[in-house]
């Protein structure tokens, strides 16, 4: 399938979703207002109620991706161009940390063509890091500071893993407990799922939205992931990864 993507168009994406990200980062660190903080009382297609911040993001998202295809965001839904490229998106991953001025938040971007996603972006706003795979190419990571690419720092031995939206199994919170694993649960699910390598697993369970897994997922297409209606996990660690998917099946 990349086979037919000129490789103007790879490289022009990429640095448009970089620069994208890093125009909200500026924004968010030098513009930000308490306004931006309010909710503007409308529903977006993601079915939340939407911050001013998320729709100020989302519009410099549309801004520098409108060209390379339809967007499908989770506040407007579907913007379409009738073009053969679709841009799934979500402009503010963690809304209500963000709101709460806990430091876990960031934007998730896909490019998928047939439904298929063959780029992926993930950004953690707060450490100003963009980590994406694109087109079969190894995961990169770049700085939001300087445009510039930076090494991987490795966790060889985890401490802990990562269960969002905990609160709602309490089943599994359990299961989990008998069994000596330590967890948290951080509220934004695209960056837990795109840092699984620093964990022994992430797993997600709820409503399963394409926004918030499709880039995730393509970054960490390498690892072991098993995906229901309701929930997902992603693990590098084989062992853990069939004894939480057992876990899954019980609940």
């Amino acid at each position: 399938m990349n086979e037919n993507i000129t490789a103007l168009y790879k490289k022009s994406f990429i640095e448009a979703v970089i620069l994208a990200n890093k125009e909200l980062y500026t924004y968010i660190n030098t513009n930000l207002s308490s306004k931006d903080y309010e909710y503007t009382n409308t529903t977006g297609f993601g079915g939340d109620n939407s911050l001013k911040i998320d729709l100020i993001a989302e519009n410099i998202f549309i801004k520098y991706l409108k060209d390379f295809g339809n967007i499908y965001s989770e506040e407007c839904g579907l913007l379409s161009t009738n073009k053969e490229f679709t841009i799934v998106i979500d402009p503010l991953d963690g809304s209500n940390n963000f709101y709460s001025n806990l430091p876990y938040y960031g934007t998730s971007v896909a490019l998928q063509k047939d439904e298929i996603t063959i780029a992926g972006f993930v950004t953690n706003l707060v450490s100003a890091l963009v980590i994406y795979r694109a087109f079969d190419e190894e995961i990169k990571q770049i700085s939001l500071f300087d445009l510039k690419e930076k090494e991987f720092k490795e966790v060889n031995k985890t401490k802990i893993s990562i269960f969002e939206r905990a609160y709602k199994y309490p089943f599994l919170c359990e299961k989990l407990y008998d069994n000596n694993i330590k967890f948290r649960s951080l509220g934004a699910v695209a960056l837990s799922l795109c840092d699984a390598k620093n964990y022994d697993f992430v797993l997600y369970c709820g409503n399963i939205r394409n926004f918030d897994i499709a880039a995730a997922l393509y970054i960490n297409k390498d690892f072991y992931i098993y995906k229901t209606d309701e929930s997902l996990l992603i693990s590098k660690n084989k062992d853990k990864f069939n004894l939480i998917k057992e876990f899954i099946k019980e609940e």
